[in-house]
């Protein structure tokens, strides 16, 4: 029942399972080969977004008053950093105050919008994406905030995946491949006896086959924030925005914990003049960043995942770091899927784009423990194999045009772990977001 509401596609994950089982993805191949040339990339390579530019300024402005912007946040996942494993979502933590109450990542961003709209006076619409684990959730909140969050839309998920039984090859990649302790001689004969049974375990079940012995939530998995733009294709979500607000053309998705994201005027005319598809926001790493970030592969400037790095020491090389925060075209996207507007109601059509376009962004394959509770409190852990597509990834498409701009940490910092809060709280970053907002 999960896996028909929330768009389980049955094509895509074959697929997936007949690459994996032929070897031609696995976590030996997340990275790029060794011989690709990571370089940082040089000052001409990305707009400087602290130099003023007028123009852009007015350009942007203009298309405010237009109405030809909508944002997207993205607030699928339950932020398993930032709740340490509770069953929240993180969207709707209360976690600072403004204006006197404490407020939740959602209200902050609705209250940005807010300013916007009051600003510019033109209508921006505010798009949440969801999951099965936040969509209820979320939909209850903006409810009971009446006023407050009238005007938001909810995205559901159409993009699901099923867990499958690990190949043996990924499970002695995963051992014997990656930095691990080293135990002492006893503890490490009863290392590898439970490694050998778990390698028995995946040739009886069955290497890439689906792992479904075990309760719903432990079979499912997120497939990947690339998969939250083709949701807004996929569940009718942008077809009702342009029905709706036709002048509409560029999409502004950031992620639910880049608090200092707004659709400024600035960038948006920076954008729009540069006639690309896309438009990715990055910011000055710090050593606490960690992901990967902007480089030039092979000469060519693009966004490249920490997984991906060919030697993780690439990454420490790269001056600027991935906020996830993107501009989209959206008529050029569309082409890129092969669609255009008439095509958004015709589901399909708009299924088959996108499990095209999936097809040709990197898959990476990654393990995790499932815990199968039994009997009175005991519980086996068994390591499946589940994979993730990434939107950055869109920046390595050839025929994807993308810019890059580099912002202030002010806009582009995002929290991850709570234990960031107060730090944020005492460097100007949450009046900085406060001065952001409109508050009701």
């Amino acid at each position: 029942r999960l896996l028909t509401e929330n768009g389980f596609d049955r094509a895509q994950h074959e697929q997936i399972r007949a690459d994996l089982r032929a070897g031609r993805i696995g976590l030996a191949l997340n990275r790029l080969p060794a011989s690709t040339r990571i370089e940082d990339v040089a000052p001409g390579d990305l707009f400087d977004a602290g130099a003023a530019n007028r123009d852009f300024r007015r350009a942007g402005e203009a298309a405010l008053r237009r109405g030809e912007v909508a944002v997207v946040t993205y607030a699928a996942g339950v932020g398993s950093r930032w709740t340490q494993g509770a069953g929240v979502a993180k969207a709707l933590h209360p976690f600072a105050k403004f204006g006197g109450v404490h407020r939740s990542f959602a209200e902050v961003h609705l209250a940005k919008s807010r300013r916007t709209v009051a600003e510019f006076g033109a209508a921006v619409p505010h798009v949440f994406t969801t999951s099965h684990l936040t969509h209820a959730a979320i939909a209850r909140r903006l409810a009971e905030l009446g006023p407050a969050g009238a005007g938001a839309r909810l995205s559901p998920g159409r993009s699901i995946g099923l867990r499958m039984i690990p190949t043996v090859r990924d499970l002695h990649f995963a051992w014997e491949e990656t930095a691990q302790q080293r135990l002492d001689e006893q503890k490490e004969k009863m290392r590898e006896s439970v490694r050998a049974a778990l390698a028995q375990w995946a040739r009886s079940a069955g290497e890439g086959g689906d792992y479904t012995d075990n309760t719903p939530g432990q079979c499912l998995h997120p497939v990947g924030h690339w998969f939250e733009i083709p949701n807004l294709i996929k569940n009718g979500t942008l077809a009702a925005l342009l029905a709706g607000q036709p002048q509409l053309k560029v999409l502004l998705a950031h992620n639910i914990d880049t608090l200092g994201a707004t659709a400024d005027p600035g960038l948006l005319g920076w954008f729009l003049a540069n006639g690309a598809t896309l438009g990715w926001e990055v910011i000055p790493r710090r050593i606490e960043d960690h992901g990967g970030g902007l480089a030039r592969v092979d000469g060519r400037p693009r966004l490249v995942e920490g997984l991906a790095l060919p030697r993780e020491e690439d990454e420490f090389a790269l001056t600027y770091y991935s906020t996830n925060t993107c501009w989209i075209d959206i008529d050029r996207l569309l082409a890129l899927f092969g669609l255009e507007r008439g095509d958004l109601t015709d589901a399909e059509r708009t299924a088959a784009a996108v499990r095209g376009l999936a097809a040709r962004v990197p898959t990476y394959v990654t393990l995790k423990d499932a815990k199968k509770r039994w009997g009175h409190g005991q519980e086996d852990v068994f390591p499946v194999a589940q994979f993730e597509k990434l939107w950055g990834d869109m920046t390595a498409l050839p025929e994807s045009s993308s810019t890059f701009a580099a912002v202030s940490r002010l806009r582009g910092q995002q929290l991850k772990d709570q234990a960031q809060l107060d730090g944020w709280a005492r460097d100007g970053s949450a009046a900085h977001i406060n001065q952001l907002c409109a508050w009701r």
